[in-house]
């Protein structure tokens, strides 16, 4: 953090907005060198969640008090089934997200039928985005499955997840932990707190994506190449499944330990699930569909 200074300004909103409080951060970076603290923080930001973190104004999520009850026992929550979707549109509470100010072109998320059954298409070209489902704030019960099925028909040959140019995956689906601040390094936790001011979101602290990536070996765990808040599951890799359903069940638990494990021994809240697909730095073209996505003990 010795690299720039963080000036936060909080500017109280009027008490009859729906804002609230308004958070503003200015970065003074004034040479080179410190371009390597702004993109740090604006990494954070469009990786670590513009996956679509808890906003204070989320009508969707209770608030945290009225939850607080749940995190004594673990809990798991229903969620909205593309299958039962009346309509193009992905079922609420699911909610698409992108990065701040519309910076890049959005990644589509629609409702389309398959064999008779409604499953989301999921399509990315030159985009970013994320089809965000909230949670409870509560942490899931022991032996907590994510299941999901997925197909990919047109991959991203360009995609390399080990680098910055290459991070692109044309299929993930992905867990938002709420892990205690305290619980980073000082850097990390430093880098959050201003990732968070500065997005007027609460980002999540631990995000665990599983893949399906061009070249890397299924079962490979790596961190993210902006952020090391988000790690990733290779899940299924290359063209050899193309056009197939691939169904996949994953214990929550037992992979946030294997991928987050030194950091924290016990397994925090989950706040939200998601499903994405970006092609931003490759700038390629990709397509895929799920299916229904479930939480189940």
């Amino acid at each position: 953090m010795g690299y720039c200074r963080g000036v936060l300004r909080l500017n109280a909103g009027r008490a009859n907005t729906t804002r609230g409080n308004e958070v503003e951060m200015k970065l003074l970076c004034s040479t080179s060198r410190h371009a390597r603290c702004r993109n740090a923080i604006i990494s954070i930001a469009a990786c670590a969640l513009w996956t679509g973190a808890r906003a204070a104004s989320d009508d969707n999520l209770a608030p945290l008090d009225a939850t607080s009850a749940a995190l004594a026992q673990p809990a798991v929550q229903a969620l909205s089934a593309f299958s039962l979707a009346t309509s193009s549109e992905p079922p609420a509470p699911w909610r698409v997200v992108g990065l701040p100010k519309g910076r890049k072109p959005l990644t589509r998320f629609d409702i389309t039928p398959i064999d008779g059954r409604p499953v989301l298409r999921v399509e990315a070209s030159k985009s970013y985005g994320n089809l965000v489902h909230p949670l409870p704030h509560a942490v899931p019960a022991p032996g907590t499955l994510l299941r999901w099925r997925w197909r990919l028909d047109e991959p991203l040959r360009e995609a390399d997840l080990q680098r910055r140019e290459g991070d692109d995956s044309p299929l993930k689906v992905c867990a938002l932990f709420d892990m205690p601040p305290e619980q980073l390094g000082f850097i990390e936790r430093n880098l959050l707190r201003l990732a968070r001011a500065a997005s007027g979101e609460n980002l999540p602290s631990a995000t665990l994506c599983y893949v399906w990536d061009h070249s890397l070996a299924p079962g490979t765990l790596l961190h993210n190449a902006y952020t090391h808040r988000v790690r990733m599951i290779v899940l299924d890799s290359g063209e050899q499944r193309l056009g197939q359903w691939v169904t996949h069940s994953r214990d929550l638990a037992a992979d946030f330990r294997h991928a987050f494990g030194h950091e924290s021994a016990t397994v925090p809240p989950l706040e939200a699930v998601l499903v994405g697909a970006d092609a931003d730095n490759t700038g390629g073209h990709s397509l895929g569909y799920v299916g229904d996505v479930t939480l189940s003990p």
